[in-house]
């Protein structure tokens, strides 16, 4: 039987087609009923955005101010670049470095769930409360 050899573009083509497929498959990183009941790590998101003021910057509904909009910022950056973000900042477009802070580091992934949520619409904006 003859082997089929793949060429560097195919390769590369088929791993980036396999990458979104599993991007794709990831579970939501929240737990949301009706719009404003979430699971108690994302709940600690939306106290630790509400507690360093994000939305100064981002918006009450984060879709941008002075800073640009989360909701359409979270539809691009993985997980991994959320986080170097917040907690490295990017001093050069006005975004301080939050890896000093206890309250985001110990809750970033909170932090990105409950952005995540807001994002993709499964979470609405104002108050939010545990999911029971």
């Amino acid at each position: 039987m003859k082997r089929m050899q793949l060429s560097a573009g195919m390769a590369f083509a088929l791993a980036l087609l396999a990458l979104n497929a599993a991007v794709a498959a990831d579970p939501a990183p929240y737990k949301v009923a009706d719009g404003t009941k979430v699971d108690k790590v994302t709940l600690e998101g939306w106290r630790t955005w509400r507690a360093l003021a994000c939305e100064r910057c981002h918006g009450a509904r984060q879709e941008g101010m002075v800073g640009p909009s989360l909701i359409d910022s979270m539809k691009r950056l993985s997980k991994e670049e959320f986080k170097q973000a917040i907690l490295k900042g990017q001093p050069a477009k006005g975004m301080p470095n939050f890896d000093g802070s206890k309250m985001v580091t110990d809750n970033i992934d909170g932090l990105y769930a409950y952005l995540k949520g807001r994002s993709d619409g499964a979470i609405q904006p104002g108050r939010l409360e545990e999911l029971k």
